[in-house]
C-alpha cells in the first residue's frame, strides 16, 4: 500500500479545505456501496477516496453532483417532520437505553 499525502491530492483538488469535503463526500459513496476507481487493497473507505483523489480519479465536481446516493434514496420524510427538524421542536427528549418510552427524566441540581 502506498502512502499518501496531502500534496499528492492537492494536485486534483484547489486546497486542503476543499480536499477534505470531497474526500469525505467520496468516503460516504464508497461506504454506501459505490464502486471504487482504484483497487481496494484491503483499505478503508477513507484511504480508499484519498488514493481515488491522488490518482485524479475524482475531482472537487463530485461536490456539484446531486444526484441521490445508492441507499439514501425515499429518506425526505413528510412535511411534518421536517418542519420539527428546522423548528427544532419534538424528540428533544431522548429515551435512554433501558428505559421504558414515556420516563420522566429528572433534573439536575444548577
Amino acid at each position: 500500500m502506498a502512502r499518501i499525502t496531502v500534496e499528492d491530492c492537492l494536485e486534483n483538488v484547489d486546497n486542503r479545505f476543499q480536499l477534505v469535503l470531497v474526500a469525505s463526500k467520496r468516503a460516504r459513496q464508497l461506504m454506501l456501496g459505490a464502486e471504487s476507481c482504484v483497487p481496494r487493497e484491503n483499505d478503508k473507505p477513507t484511504v480508499l477516496a484519498l488514493r481515488e483523489i491522488a490518482g485524479g480519479f475524482v475531482t472537487s465536481a463530485i461536490l456539484d453532483d446531486t444526484a441521490v446516493q445508492p441507499g439514501l434514496e425515499g429518506l425526505e420524510g413528510d412535511d411534518d417532520t421536517v418542519e420539527q427538524i428546522q423548528t427544532g421542536e419534538g424528540g428533544s427528549e431522548a429515551q435512554v437505553e433501558g428505559e421504558p418510552a414515556g420516563t420522566p427524566q429528572l433534573d439536575s441540581p444548577a
